[in-house]
Formats: structure tokens, sequence, C-alpha cells
């Protein structure tokens, strides 16, 4: 990228704007403050400095989305200018909370592992058998695959405290699923949080040229889950791959700290 493109003027911040974190740093001040006569404000006044804020995480968030969809369409390289025209923002917009496109990768990124967290969730939740908790762990990532930015699918590696926390507590999680599926018979064949993490990365990244995807990804999905419930075969390779194998791969190839 050539450099940071100057801001729309229709979405150019104020005079003295600093940024989302002096937002987040403002303070409502009452009338008897030290800081002089300073006029009571009514909950109006509250509101109307709050809105800025909710429409800056909107705005935020749409960008996210429109960026996670051009990039799974165009590929990582998508202009900066058609993802801010999908999210309905002005480029400046864009720029202010993501300086470039490293900035807005490791937003998608942090953004997925929430995504995914999220399903583990919901399917916790539900106290299901350890097979169908995978496979409902599954079927939910395949159906917001178009989300997921994330290393195995080509995005940068983020090897910060928070991203590595991220990325274990979905393998800790995924881990206590097949656990489950152990103790009650409904999963058999020797596999760990990794193959089901990599299995998902595979059919949550559409092939280029194939035919009806979302129908392929779900048959895969079901071979997957049906070779869970057998023992499977003597010559499976070993030894098997770990988180730690993983993230040993991520800090290798990781982009320099700036």
């Amino acid at each position: 990228m050539a450099g940071r493109p100057p801001a729309d003027p229709e979405q150019a911040p104020e005079p003295g704007y600093a940024g989302p974190a002096s937002d987040a740093c403002s303070r409502a001040t009452g009338p008897h403050s030290s800081g002089g006569s300073r006029r009571a404000e009514g909950p109006s006044a509250g509101r109307a400095r709050r809105r800025p804020r909710r429409d800056a995480e909107l705005n935020r968030e749409r960008v996210l989305a429109a960026a996670a969809s051009a990039m799974l369409r165009e590929g990582r390289n998508v202009p900066l200018a058609t993802i801010a025209t999908e999210a309905r923002v002005g480029v400046g917009t864009l720029y202010r909370s993501y300086a470039d496109r490293e900035a807005l990768l490791h937003a998608l990124e942090h953004r997925a592992y929430g995504l995914l967290n999220q399903i583990l969730d919901e399917v916790d939740h539900q106290d299901l058998p350890g097979l169908e908790s995978i496979r409902e762990f599954l079927l939910r990532s395949l159906a917001i695959g178009d989300q997921l930015i994330l290393p195995l699918h080509g995005a940068p590696p983020l090897i910060s405290a928070q991203a590595v926390a991220a990325r274990q507590e979905i393998n800790r999680r995924l881990d206590r699923f097949i656990q489950r599926g152990r103790a009650d018979g409904s999963i058999r064949a020797a596999v760990n949080a990794t193959d089901v993490i990599v299995f998902s990365a595979i059919t949550t990244q559409p092939l280029p040229h194939g035919p009806d995807w979302p129908l392929i990804a779900r048959r895969q999905l079901a071979i997957f889950v049906n070779g869970l419930a057998v023992s499977g075969p003597t010559d499976i390779p070993g030894p098997a791959v770990t988180r730690q194998d993983i993230e040993t791969t991520f800090t290798l190839r990781a982009p320099p700290a700036h």
C-alpha cells in the first residue's frame, strides 16, 4: 500500500479529536466538580455523548464484516476502498480505526476467535453428547465460514498473549468435548482438538472452483464426524499434531514486531 490516503472530509474527525481511546477515557462531570461552575447535564446530554461511541462501534463492526466477506471473495489484497464502500462508511472512517491492512487483519483474527468462542459457549450450554458437540461446533463454524479470517486460512499469525490465550481456550474446550465423547462412548477415534480445528479450517475455506461448496462441505463434515464414532484404521499417521506445534509454526511465520 503506497500510504495512508487523506481522510474523507465528510468522515474527518473534529479538530482536537484524539481517537477512540480519548472517547473511552472521557468522564461526565457533575454540577459540583472542582473544575468550576459547570452546568448540570441532563439525561439527554448523556445520550448525546454516548451516541457517537455506539455509532463508532457499529461502523467498526460493519467494516470488519465487510472486510471478511470481501477478502474471502477477492483475496487478502482487496482494496481497502472496496471494503469501506461495502461497509457503507467513508475511507477516512476505516483508517481512523485501522491504520493499515495489517491492523485490519489482526482485528479480524481477534473477531474470529470471539465468534468461535461464542459458538463453543452456545454448544456447551446444550449439554450434548461429546460427538454431537463436535458436530454442532463444526456445523456452526461452517455457517459463519466467510467471517473467519484466521492464520490457518492464510492471515498473518498473531502471537500476542491475547491471541495465544484465545486459541488455547478454543483447544481446551474442544478437548473437553472429545473427553466427554470418550466417556459417553460416542467418540472412539484417536483424535485431539487440533484435528478438529484443522478440519474446520479446511471446510470453512471454499475450494476455488468447487461446485456447490456448502453441500460438499456438509458431506465432508458428515464423513469426518462418522469417522470419530469408530475406532478408525490402525495406520493413522502419528504422532498427533498438538496445539504447541501450531503455536510454534505461528511464531516462526509471524511478521516481525514493529
